[in-house]
């Protein structure tokens, strides 16, 4: 049964399920970011910031009893002390100032509830030189304002208490965009806010009993009308980023940091740069200023105590580079689309691909839509939701390439209502291959699944790709530069010459059932040293079938499989 109260052990577990959904949406939350709203990656900066914090609840949790006191401390120090970005930090203070409503009480409710996130929302406000209206701030008060009117109209149901502050408080992020005109222009909510309703809903979920959904929540992606990043490139190439540098840190105090000394602090921030938080708690202060001179906002706190935690980031350049990722995603979603709109039909198939080589083995075995990645970079939820929508299918099958991409795929199936989508958990290009090369049309939906499923699981895959540090792993010393083979447990064979390595890498990836060895050799491999290595492999393996084809892949000079 469902309590109308929340001791500490309650209100941990609330705190860990909003910062567990919180991490799994930073990604869609970074696409909602615009300039100059505010300054980058809020999902990832949000999501640093709460684990940070959860780090040291969840310490508190596995030690059994925690009291209200020590849980509000972990929250509110943690939460400080990993705060990053505008938007980290802001949040940090959210949960500063909704500690001080609670800490005090053993058991939490309503009107102790309602208290608090004013105290939340009045905290924040106060750490911001110049609260602007449509971010994470207006989403906090909207929540806030909802609570307060709940609890004075008597409401003693918990359950029924958290579903409408958070149902107001969407409503009042999806008016975001009438009160930011970069965010109407964009076609996007705030960013923030959207970050801080993850947090709430997750915590909702927990508080109901469930099993935590990490999937995305609908009424947050395109079916809230309002696109997360379709239209956004031309409102943020015309964005005016005025100070260039973001910058962030901690000061350890070792004099007085009272009220005037902060208030000239802000004031002189102010005079160098924009987007200012400062916030002092007991013995450390924490600065986050967007400015042209970052060395002036240190010179000037360097009179406070000591720095650490220092970040300072140019964000004219991460705007460039983000603008290049966006164009470069719209002209992939260009050339996969199809030039006219095809009939519907009963399957159809979207596999996650890299290199040009790769992608047109999977075209030649029918695939209707290439994701590109999974080397480089993840292909996002959103993204495979882009690819669903391309596929005119009743049934689509989606082959991703790693494991992470598989959530994300298992994430889209979750959304999509009109069309059924069979994930096949493929790990590897090899096995993805596998997979519809054993797809029969004769065959139902389901048989497929389960065959495809279960022969993808004979295939042993070797990726052969270099070292960027050195380090010791499953017992291997490996030097900067090194080229490994990295199997499907981990690292087979290290050296310094690629040849070499694949040989070495097939040797251990060898059984005695395996009968087929598939070879795809990358960008930076000549067909010249490719057929070496072929040759090679075929003097070695004579009882066995060897292929090779060009992949195209970066990264991997070879990907190899066996089955």
């Amino acid at each position: 049964m469902v309590s109308n109260t929340i001791d500490a052990g309650m209100m941990a577990k609330l705190f860990l399920a909003g910062a567990k959904n919180l991490e799994s949406k930073k990604e869609w939350i970074n696409e909602l970011n615009v300039f100059p709203v505010p300054d980058g990656d809020t999902g990832t900066n949000m999501t640093l910031t709460i684990m940070s914090a959860a780090r040291e609840v969840a310490s508190l949790h596995d030690m059994g009893d925690i009291d209200m006191q020590s849980l509000c401390k972990a929250i509110s120090s943690g939460s400080l002390r990993g705060a990053r970005g505008n938007s980290g930090v802001i949040l940090s203070q959210l949960f500063r100032g909704f500690t001080k409503g609670v800490k005090e009480y053993d058991e939490i409710t309503i009107p102790v509830l309602a208290t608090a996130f004013e105290k939340a929302v009045e905290t924040a406000y106060k750490a911001v030189m110049k609260p602007k209206e449509g971010t994470i701030l207006t989403v906090a008060k909207g929540a806030a304002m909802k609570a307060r009117e709940l609890a004075d109209s008597g409401t003693e149901d918990m359950a029924d208490f958290m579903a409408q502050v958070i149902a107001h408080a969407d409503e009042v992020l999806e008016q975001t965009p009438e009160m930011l005109p970069v965010l109407k222009q964009a076609g996007v909510v705030d960013s923030g806010g959207q970050g801080l309703m993850q947090v709430l809903k997750g915590a909702y979920d927990a508080f109901l009993g469930k099993e935590i959904d990490l999937t995305l929540n609908e009424a947050g992606m395109s079916h809230s009308g309002v696109k997360p990043v379709g239209g956004s490139l031309e409102a943020q190439a015309n964005a005016d980023i005025k100070f260039g540098y973001c910058t962030e840190f901690i000061i350890m105090l070792n004099k007085v940091f009272n009220i005037k000394a902060e208030m000239d602090f802000k004031a002189y921030l102010e005079s160098i740069g924009d987007s200012i938080v400062v916030v002092a708690d007991e013995d450390v202060v924490k600065v986050h200023v967007h400015t042209n001179d970052p060395g002036l906002a240190i010179q000037k706190a360097l009179k406070y105590g000591a720095l650490s935690n220092m970040k300072i980031d140019n964000m004219r350049l991460e705007h460039q580079e983000k603008l290049f990722k966006m164009s470069q995603k719209e002209a992939q979603a260009a050339k996969n689309q199809p030039e006219e709109p095809q009939p519907r039909k009963d399957v159809g198939f979207i596999a996650v691909s890299v290199g040009e080589g790769i992608n047109e083995i999977f075209k030649g075995l029918g695939v209707d839509y290439m994701i590109e990645g999974g080397q480089t970079m993840n292909p996002s939820t959103e993204d495979m939701l882009n690819a669903i929508d391309q596929v005119n299918a009743d049934h689509i099958f989606i082959l991703p390439n790693n494991k992470n991409i598989i959530l994300a795929a298992n994430q889209a199936q979750s959304l999509v209502k009109d069309k059924k989508i069979i994930v096949i958990p493929t790990k590897t290009v090899p096995q993805g291959i596998t997979a519809i090369i054993n797809y029969v049309p004769d065959l139902s939906v389901d048989e497929n699944a389960e065959t495809m499923t279960a022969e993808i699981k004979r295939v042993s895959t070797g990726q052969v790709t270099y070292a960027v540090r050195d380090t010791s792993i499953d017992g291997k010393d490996i030097k900067q530069g090194d080229f490994m083979g990295i199997g499907d447990s981990g690292i087979l064979s290290v050296g310094t010459a690629i040849s070499e390595v694949t040989l070495n890498m097939i040797d251990e990836m060898m059984s005695d059932e395996m009968e087929l060895i598939s070879i795809y050799y990358g960008s930076e491999i000549t067909e010249e040293d490719a057929g070496n290595l072929r040759a090679k492999v075929e003097e070695k393996y004579p009882g066995c079938d060897i292929e090779l084809q060009y992949g195209g892949q970066p990264i991997y000079y070879y990907i190899v499989s066996g089955e």
